[in-house]
């Protein structure tokens, strides 16, 4: 009986041994798990990459992207690649299935083509690539983005998309059924072991030609009985009872062999049972969703600059390229993919009049360097305004630079270039981004953006304007007023009239650090003459009469300055005064009858 269990746990360790060892080796699962977009999904222009799925199945993913020629993958926050893909046919893969072999696609129908993708402005970054693009989820910044896949919007999307991730198989049974292999092994040739040395013992059990006497008592000789106390019987029990003993020891041995190997077995699954109990044990914490405040709610979602610093310093240097060109060339035309609005007018009517009068002096450079600050807007809708503030070669005094977007599509371009004036201090604002402020709000500002914006157009245009002790009093609005002045002494035969009002709808406030606000506003401001008697004339500089095309009027002059403005105004209840803290004028307009 012992040499037959020593047999099937000698089976039983081996068994187990070699299903443990094959676990670790050729029965091994992958490392890599490796998913693929299905080959019957429909083409399209454009293909949506959620980032989630770096995640999915933990560990470091990769993205493998295999097309003809060139391709890019541009990074965005999701709404903004959403904007950019509108109403354009695309595919979106942000799944995948549960053995991690098939990414989830999903095909919308739209418009065949969009623009090409690579470089838009809404994209954080972008990578180009030509045949296969490797990809590691390096994404540009904290919170949610996603990945545009394209050609040049037309062509179709590369369709070859691979996503590896580590296959997160395990083996727990591979540890404990070695264990239990080795001990099952061991348990078997102990007993045999055992079995072999009792087969070897004389006269015992199992021995061949030896024979039990049938009754274990009649070997015992018999003794002469003697009187209570003597102590020969109780010699004769001793030995009686011994011999019993010794019997039901025998009797034992096998059984007792057997639960010592079953006490082993057990052991040995319960030691390969632990892993087992160790992950499935709950959470003693008893955390709910991460997302969740300590009060239960949800929190807020924080606010997010609409352009990263790496991205607005791109747009910078493009913006500064194309005002570069334009200038070297006085061709307008160079400026239009980087310039509109104020700027672009100011620009435009510098080159005529350059054209036509050599000492003209030149409208100030633009620099992308040095970027000494900015102001980013958190506002997620369209248009888009944010204000940076450089200073390099040319530039006497930093700029203030106004750029917009106008819609996901679009690039930002620049439409305000003004001036810090002498002495003005630029206001700070969050460095996690600018809330914009409606116009009409007042929002706890001593004055709402819309009439600061009135008080210091009536400043500029009266001497006495009852807005004087409201609005510090700078060389911007000194030099304009006495301007107008200047005018009216050295045109006596004219009658003039000026007037400075807000054009367009480029003004934008931004809520400053200090409770404040910052408003950007451009005004034309329209300086008009007219002769005070029959056959007087006014008459105009040259450079204004290269936009007039004369130089004498016999009925109206008019000129007409943009200006771009730059105020500051300060908090409800601040003993600071209303600031101008930026500004120019160009002649734009001009003309004589």
């Amino acid at each position: 009986m012992r040499l037959k269990t020593a047999a099937a746990l000698l089976l039983l360790g081996l068994v187990a041994l070699v299903a443990g060892v094959g676990q670790l080796t050729w029965w091994a699962p992958d490392e890599q798990v490796t998913a693929s977009l299905p080959a019957d999904t429909p083409a399209a222009p454009l293909t949506v990459i959620d980032t989630k799925l770096r995640d999915l199945r933990g560990g470091e993913a990769t993205l493998t992207i295999r097309g003809e020629g060139n391709f890019s993958l541009s990074a965005g926050r999701p709404d903004d690649v959403a904007a950019w893909v509108g109403k354009t046919a695309h595919t979106t893969i942000d799944g995948a299935s549960s053995d991690g072999k098939v990414l989830s696609a999903a095909h919308a129908d739209g418009d065949p083509s969009s623009p090409n993708p690579a470089g838009a402005d809404v994209f954080a970054t972008t990578q180009n690539a030509s045949g296969t693009l490797e990809y590691h989820w390096d994404v540009p910044d904290n919170g949610d983005w996603q990945l545009l896949l394209a050609t040049d919007g037309k062509a179709p999307a590369p369709q070859d998309v691979t996503i590896t991730w580590p296959s997160n198989a395990t083996t727990p049974w591979a540890v404990p059924l070695i264990v239990i292999g080795a001990l099952l092994l061991a348990g078997g040739i102990v007993l045999a072991i055992l079995d072999r040395r009792r087969g070897s013992r004389p006269g015992g059990p199992g021995v061949p030609g030896h024979t039990q006497p049938a009754d274990a008592t009649s070997a015992i000789p018999e003794v002469p009985r003697r009187a209570p106390g003597s102590g020969q019987g109780t010699a004769v029990r001793a030995v009686h009872d011994a011999g019993q003993g010794r019997q039901r020891t025998a009797r034992r041995t096998v059984p007792g062999a057997a639960a010592t190997a079953l006490a082993v077995l057990l052991a040995a699954a319960g030691l390969g049972a632990a892993p087992a109990q160790a992950t499935t044990a709950p959470s003693p914490s008893g955390t709910g969703s991460p997302s969740a405040s300590a009060s239960g709610s949800p929190t807020e979602a924080p606010k997010e600059r609409v352009l990263l610093e790496d991205q607005l310093s791109r747009i910078l240097n493009q913006t500064a390229s194309a005002v570069q060109a334009g200038d070297d060339a006085k061709d307008a035309g160079k400026l239009s993919p980087r310039v509109d609005g104020s700027a672009l007018l100011a620009r435009t009517q510098n080159y005529k009049v350059r054209a036509a009068v050599a000492s003209a002096p030149a409208v100030a450079p633009v620099r992308a360097s040095k970027l000494l600050t900015s102001v980013v807007t958190t506002q997620r809708s369209w248009p888009r305004t944010v204000i940076a503030v450089t200073q390099g070669e040319g530039n006497t005094t930093p700029q203030l630079l106004t750029l917009r977007q106008a819609t996901a599509r679009d690039n930002y371009k620049l439409i305000e270039a003004a001036p810090l004036l002498p002495g003005a201090t630029f206001p700070g604002t969050a460095k996690s981004g600018a809330d914009q402020l409606p116009l009409d709000a007042k929002d706890g500002l001593s004055y709402s953006p819309a009439d600061a914006i009135g008080g210091v157009s009536d400043r500029l245009t009266h001497a006495d304007s009852s807005w004087k002790d409201r609005i510090a009093d700078n060389a911007y609005i000194n030099d304009t007023i006495g301007y107008q002045a200047d005018i009216v002494a050295k045109g006596p035969n004219g009658n003039f009239t000026a007037k400075h009002t807000l054009v367009g709808g480029e003004a934008t406030a931004f809520r400053t650090a200090d409770g404040g606000a910052l408003v950007m506003a451009p005004l034309d401001f329209v300086l008009e003459g007219t002769p005070k008697e029959s056959g007087d004339k006014l008459t105009l500089a040259d450079d204004a009469a290269a936009l007039a095309g004369g130089k004498e009027a016999t009925t109206k002059m008019t000129l007409t300055f943009r200006e771009s403005l730059m105020i500051y105004v300060p908090k409800d209840g601040a003993t600071a005064q209303m600031t101008v803290i930026g500004a120019t004028r160009n002649l734009s307009a001009a003309s004589v009858s």
